[in-house]
């Protein structure tokens, strides 16, 4: 990996700190609040840099189509542990499972939508996933979120806050799961594309009760498809 510029280890630790924290890269709006840019098309600069020496990888078109491609730590790290360590960290992993296509009128985690089941690092999340849910279209593009990604999901329970607008869910509708942006207006739920081409699908207050509708978990993180950045 070649040397970055003081201000270039600035961005990547933002965004690393920002992944941490939402699950989500940020935008380039984000990283001009961050750090004082006047336009986006300074922060556009600085993470093409990135992507040139190879520590970021970017989605032409997405607003948060940035991916990490360096680990937080080198693998001379974890190869000097030596095999206790090791077995160490794999006692650590998180088995969850990945759910594929949802058959209509079936539990979003039943035996027959579990395509397999992975290890992951419970580091690499903010909070735990329950589950990864395989993505179909491209309706949440520019949320860095595109076709074949892995989505980490945390299952909603009776206890859990009310949703905060803006997060990212996902909602059943009918025999249908969606990924959209949760927006409450009024007694109204707004399910928001992040991508022009898809429209805002609306519920209406006296059907948010409605045993056609409910939203099934809160998206965490998402793991990209190496095939969506060809």
């Amino acid at each position: 990996m070649k040397t970055l510029t003081p201000r270039q280890q600035e961005i990547l630790e933002l965004i690393r700190s920002h992944i941490a924290r939402t699950g989500f890269p940020p935008t380039r709006m984000d990283i001009c609040h961050a750090l004082g840019f006047r336009s986006p098309n300074a922060a556009e600069e600085h993470l093409k840099a990135l992507a040139r020496k190879g520590v970021i990888q970017l989605t032409s078109g997405a607003s948060r189509g940035i991916r990490l491609t360096s680990p937080d730590a080198s693998d001379s790290q974890v190869t000097t542990q030596g095999s206790h360590g090791l077995v160490g960290q794999l006692a650590n992993m998180l088995d969850i499972p990945l759910v594929g296509r949802v058959a209509a009128g079936h539990p979003i985690l039943a035996q027959e939508h579990i395509e397999a089941s992975y290890a992951i690092d419970p580091a690499l999340f903010a909070q735990a996933p329950d589950y990864l849910l395989r993505v179909r279209g491209m309706s949440m593009r520019d949320a860095g979120i595109l076709d074949n990604d892995l989505l980490a999901v945390r299952r909603l329970s009776d206890g859990d806050a009310r949703i905060r607008n803006g997060q990212i869910v996902v909602a059943r509708l009918h025999d249908d799961v969606t990924v959209k942006r949760f927006m409450r207006h009024n007694a109204d739920i707004h399910l928001l594309p992040e991508n022009p081409e898809f429209k805002p699908i609306v519920i209406k207050a006296g059907d948010a009760s409605s045993h056609d509708f409910a939203i099934e978990g809160l998206g965490i993180g998402v793991i990209r498809n190496p095939a969506s950045l060809a």
